[in-house]
């Protein structure tokens, strides 16, 4: 096969020198590989297998799990800390959580990509994480409802919560306004005030996806919130 576009999304030890990785690739989504060397001290695998580092990577085997016969760097690796870093590791955590193997889905690895350019700048990061986030519940065929579960149209003077089931939008007394959810819908996301409620909404749909196995990611960031606390 030819070289194609990817990042690497985990790796651990495998075996005596080599890693197991999860990569998001371009054209087959999340493939699972063994990079033979790839935890070998000094080798060229091990120092180009780095999260966030563009690579181009070819592979071969017809079962779940490949064996990389290229791997080579397409770019520089971004540059994150603090903040931007633990929001990178949630997105490569969540994709590997979320995506089945070798399932297509281009538009996840183009938000992907296009986060990656933005968690450097605090003012951007947010925005990005969100359309990421939506790309990957689209390739689940699972983005919100914005409608009540009997397809009828959100009041904006109402509050609703999520309902996981039907993927709508259930009346709540104190839950999220009608008129904002409307906003999100029309994808008018950079309206004022609208980041906590389209937060809101990403980590409720998410929710079903992810398990009750805590993401290892937001529990640092959580530790991090903590330690800027007075």
């Amino acid at each position: 096969m030819s070289a194609e576009p990817a990042f690497l999304l985990h790796r651990k030890p495998y075996r005596e020198t080599s890693a197991l990785v999860d990569l998001l690739t371009l054209n087959n989504g999340r493939i699972r590989a063994v990079a033979h060397g790839g935890q070998r001290p000094g080798s060229k695998s091990r120092q180009r297998l780095q999260p966030f580092t563009p690579l181009f990577v070819s592979w071969r085997g017809e079962r779940d799990l490949k064996r990389l016969t290229l791997m080579e760097s397409r770019g520089q690796t971004a540059l994150l800390a603090g903040e931007g870093l633990l929001c990178g590791l949630y997105a490569n955590e969540i994709a590997t959580r979320l995506l089945p193997l070798e399932l297509a889905a281009p538009d996840v690895f183009a938000f992907y990509t296009a986060l990656l350019e933005a968690l450097p700048m605090p003012s951007e990061r947010a925005l990005a994480l969100r359309r990421y986030e939506w790309a990957l519940l689209d390739a689940l065929e699972a983005t919100p409802r914005f409608c009540t579960p009997d397809n009828n149209v959100l009041d904006p003077q109402a509050r609703y919560r999520f309902d996981a089931q039907s993927r709508a939008f259930l009346p709540a007394e104190q839950g999220l306004e009608g008129r904002a959810l409307r906003y999100i819908e029309q994808g008018d996301w950079q309206h004022t005030g609208l980041a906590s409620v389209l937060k809101s909404v990403m980590r409720a749909a998410l929710a079903p996806h992810l398990g009750s196995t805590a993401l290892r990611s937001r529990e640092l960031m959580m530790a991090l919130a903590r330690r800027r606390q007075p």
